[in-house]
């Protein structure tokens, strides 16, 4: 679980662990396995190509970009879940990004299942430009007409870090909104707001337990628990939907 023996701090997870971790056994389905990113922008840098960028991180991580996408069961109840791994380019949003976890939330629309979305990202993908910031509003349109339209049940769990168009967009946009312990969940970093604002952002302020007593998401939860808390969540709303009368 990537938890350290001594204090239980949370360290960082790869996204094939989280699904090793919440689905059950034998019942993990992959979606859009084979969809990669271009370069739409064709991107300039000095330094390495964009393109060349991306086939290092898919040698280094074995993913194809930064979110894993499919269906399977959480204690035999069926569940889209998307998962994004910071691994690859820090888990920065670009077009696959926002299209693989779009199609997902439209699959569970289509099926009507509860939704998951794990996030951890420094937001979205500069290489990609305003592209990058168009997902934002192409994830929440697909949201709306899935929670509001549909009435089902959406659950984002914020792992450290969860920053920028992440933060802004589905992040923020659950049912139930889970954070894990002292997660650093912020829209700005510490750095850009400091040199941008000439104002010091205290310590401390951009952690889970802190935007917790400010009201921001509804749940701390450790890892150990985290899948029997979700199955609970999904039973409860199953006997309560949201579109009941």
């Amino acid at each position: 679980m990537n938890l350290c023996e001594q204090c239980g701090y949370h360290l960082k997870m790869s996204s094939s662990d989280r699904i090793e971790l919440s689905i059950d056994p034998g019942t993990w389905e992959p979606m859009d396995e084979d969809m990669v990113s271009m370069d739409p922008i064709e991107f300039h840098s000095e330094e390495e190509p964009y393109k060349n960028h991306i086939d290092s991180y898919q040698r280094k991580t074995g993913l194809t970009e930064a979110v894993q996408t499919g269906i399977g069961q959480l204690d035999g109840i069926n569940v889209a879940i998307a998962v994004m791994d910071f691994q690859f380019m820090g888990g920065s949003m670009g077009s696959v990004v926002g299209e693989k976890i779009t199609r997902l939330i439209e699959y569970a629309t289509k099926e009507f299942l509860h939704l998951i979305i794990v996030c951890a990202s420094g937001g979205a993908r500069m290489q990609e430009g305003s592209l990058s910031l168009m997902q934002m509003a192409k994830i929440s349109s697909a949201l709306y007409n899935y929670q509001s339209n549909k009435k089902l049940f959406y659950v984002p769990i914020l792992t450290s870090p969860t920053t920028g168009g992440v933060t802004a967009s589905f992040g923020m946009l659950g049912d139930i909104i889970i954070a894990e312990p002292n997660a650093y969940i912020a829209f700005g970093g510490k750095r850009v707001i400091e040199q941008t604002l000439n104002k010091t952002v205290p310590d401390g302020s951009q952690v889970a337990e802190y935007l917790f007593q400010k009201g921001l998401f509804d749940l701390i939860v450790p890892r150990n628990p985290l899948k029997s808390v979700l199955s609970e969540l999904f039973q409860l709303h199953t006997f309560f939907p949201l579109n009941q009368n």
